[in-house]
């Protein structure tokens, strides 16, 4: 009788792993994979960033919105990974410059930012949703891809991991 227990409870464990995994699978299929797409834009507080010249180091590129309660969670991990790591972020139809400055302003936020005011680059990458975020290795290939919120600890690891 305790095998059988111990059996139905695996098979519950099983079947929950496999609805996760294909929820995962789902959300995440319109997300891009293999060589990053070209990325080179305004930055927000100035300067210009052009993913082509950032090759040689892991690096995260992190769409988000300031709209989206769940960046919200996430900006102190993004902003302490900045601090050590290549970082750029993408602002997803979060209004004009000077909106999207005055929001990193109040937040105290120092990542860099591209505004996407249109959604353009979120479309060249697969982004429907926010936050999502691309874990690129030293040729700018996408290694990893998430959607939705990803702790500071497991954002470090799958940077680590492409080193």
């Amino acid at each position: 009788m305790r095998g059988r227990r111990w059996l139905g409870r695996l098979a519950w464990v099983v079947l929950l792993a496999a609805i996760y995994v294909g929820v995962r699978h789902y959300q995440q299929r319109t997300l891009i994979e293999g060589p990053a797409p070209a990325l080179h834009a305004e930055l927000v507080n100035g300067g210009r960033f052009d993913l082509a010249t950032a090759r040689g180091t892991p690096m995260l590129v992190y769409f988000w919105a300031t709209w989206c309660p769940v960046c919200r969670l996430e900006q102190g991990g993004i902003e302490s990974l900045a601090r050590d790591h290549q970082v750029v972020t993408v602002a997803l139809q979060s209004g004009e410059p000077a909106a999207v400055r005055t929001y990193l302003k109040e937040h105290g936020l120092r990542a860099p930012v591209i505004n996407d005011p249109d959604g353009a680059i979120a479309q060249a990458w697969g982004v429907r949703a926010t936050p999502a975020l691309f874990f690129l290795d030293r040729d700018g290939r996408i290694r990893f891809r998430e959607l939705g919120y990803t702790t500071e600890a497991g954002m470090r690891i799958r940077l680590w991991w492409l080193r």
